[in-house]
């Protein structure tokens, strides 16, 4: 019977993890936060992006994994070679057969994915009460409200209200569909000691954490943009050139008519 519970809290997890946006929202307005990569011009901040490296390593790499991002993705960040090596060398990589068709474990390279702290879904459920924690590769784009709603929900654990039944083995969280999640709060004040000195309060972890993850879900971000603002520049050009044309040549026709009378 205990094992029926978990596996049914762990499908309802499911479903939850996987309602569309609108069902996310479940009314619950989440609150907007400011962004340095907000706007057509906004740019990721580098120290704010290795600040959240850092919370996920330390914090959320022991259940999550980040399996769409390779060591070497790290350069973005502002990482020497030298650095990301080091990283990736902290890592156990699974790998294999070898000559034998043994599976072997070897040290990290850069050119490895961050691996997954479980070997398989059912280890991964089995440590976590029947639910697996999800991916963190894109959970900014997947989920309503974006780096907004990371935020939110990493600072949106509290007490229940007092006609609220929070299920065994779950947490109240204002932000999260239905309020009760199976994670329990993982950030608070000093969670982290921050490399560059930056104060790690509450507040500053998670909104360190939820850029990261904006990043992670879309490393090219700042590309795009680049991208959209030279087509812009370009249609504003051939859109000149036009108009400058058009008014060049009906002048010429205008003339032309003058000339005739």
């Amino acid at each position: 019977m205990q094992t029926r519970a978990k596996r049914a809290l762990g499908a309802f997890l499911g479903l939850v993890l996987s309602a569309a946006s609108a069902q996310a929202a479940e009314g619950v307005k989440i609150p907007a936060q400011d962004w340095s990569f907000d706007g057509p011009f906004g740019l990721f901040d580098r120290a704010q992006l290795q600040r959240g490296l850092q919370v996920y390593r330390e914090v959320c790499a022991g259940c999550h994994s980040l399996k769409y991002v390779a060591f070497r993705n790290l350069a973005d960040l502002g990482y020497t070679e030298d650095q990301i090596k080091a990283f990736a060398a902290e890592a156990t990589i699974v790998d294999g057969p070898d000559d034998q068709g043994e599976m072997f474990e070897r040290e990290g390279q850069p050119s490895d994915y961050f691996p997954s702290p479980f070997p398989n879904a059912r280890a991964a459920a089995a440590a976590n009460n029947g639910a697996v924690p999800p991916d963190l590769s894109l959970m900014a784009k997947a989920r309503f409200g974006g780096p907004d709603y990371i935020f939110a929900l990493l600072t949106g654990y509290e007490e229940p209200p007092a006609d609220f039944a929070v299920m065994e083995g779950l947490n109240y969280n204002a932000y999260f569909p239905g309020h009760q999640i199976a994670m329990a709060q993982p950030l608070d004040d000093g969670a982290v000691e921050y490399a560059d000195g930056t104060e790690a309060s509450l507040d500053q972890e998670a909104r360190d954490a939820a850029a990261f993850l904006m990043w992670t879900a879309e490393p090219k971000l700042e590309t795009r943009k680049t991208a959209g603002i030279w087509v812009l520049m370009f249609f504003l050009f051939v859109t000149g050139v036009t108009y400058a044309t058009k008014r060049r040549i009906w002048a010429d026709l205008h003339d032309g008519e003058g000339e005739g009378h």
